[in-house]
């Protein structure tokens, strides 16, 4: 009997940050930096029951992740996957205002889990919040890999890039609109350092010179508001991956998310 695997956005940037994943009887969340009546509509909007969502997955403990965590675990009982160090950082956040009891759960990193059909991997990435995973999904013949808030790619990242067949990957501000834009000194700095988050550019490279086959999808994720443009970003993946004698179109599909709406629907049958 076939099945069919959804992947959705609902929200990708610093205003809020919220993914879907999920098979026809049951689905996951990753992040939950909107709110709660935004998640239940995109999730209507779309034919996917939110009655069904039996996880919740967070990467890190900033407010554009976390948003509506305490709700959807203390009020839905959606129990809140991420590691200690982030459900410390949750539990201390202002942004944050119920307290994650008995829908609270602690997973370590590169130690894959089982939630119904998937085999979920957390794994280390370099940003400047208490704590901060990607996580790396396996079901059936699909492997999706969430990188988001990527100060830079490290050999561990890289690694769970290259397992990919479905890839949500930052590309989140151009070199010189971050240089000659608005932000103070010391933003720009933060943006572009080891544990901030990663350029186009950066973005662009390590796809190029990384490029696995069996890689069929990579969208675009957390693009920035004031230092990137989605035809921008976009653009410049594409013309590093041209270079490189990959096509888009033909030999990989290249999007970038909205970071304030819902994306179109993505199903893969197996």
């Amino acid at each position: 009997m076939s099945r069919t695997l959804t992947f959705l956005s609902l929200a990708s940037g610093s205003s809020g940050n919220c993914y879907y994943l999920g098979l026809p009887d049951f689905g996951l969340l990753i992040d939950a930096g909107i709110g709660i009546r935004t998640i239940k509509k995109v999730l209507r909007d779309n034919q996917i029951d939110f009655e069904k969502i039996q996880a919740l997955l967070v990467t890190h403990d900033h407010a554009d992740h976390i948003k509506t965590v305490g709700c959807l675990g203390e009020k839905y009982h959606i129990p809140v996957y991420t590691t200690e160090a982030v459900h410390q950082g949750i539990a201390s956040s202002r942004y944050v205002e119920e307290t994650l009891g008995a829908s609270r759960r602690v997973i370590e990193k590169e130690v894959p889990f089982l939630i119904g059909e998937f085999r979920i991997t957390a794994f280390e990435v370099p940003h400047d919040s208490t704590d901060n995973v990607g996580y790396f999904i396996e079901a059936g013949p699909h492997a999706f890999t969430f990188a988001t808030d990527v100060g830079h790619i490290t050999e561990t990242v890289g690694r769970y890039i290259c397992r990919a067949n479905h890839l949500i990957l930052e590309a989140n501000y151009d070199k010189d609109m971050l240089r000659d834009g608005v932000y103070p000194p010391f933003l720009k700095e933060r943006v572009a350092s080891p544990t901030g988050h990663l350029s186009n550019q950066e973005c662009a490279d390590f796809l190029a010179t990384h490029y696995q086959p069996q890689l069929k999808d990579i969208w675009l994720c957390h693009l920035s508001r004031d230092n990137n443009h989605p035809e921008l970003a976009r653009k410049t993946i594409d013309d590093r991956l041209f270079q490189e004698g990959i096509r888009v179109g033909k030999d990989v599909h290249l999007s970038a998310l909205k970071r304030s709406n819902p994306s179109e629907r993505f199903d893969f049958e197996w």
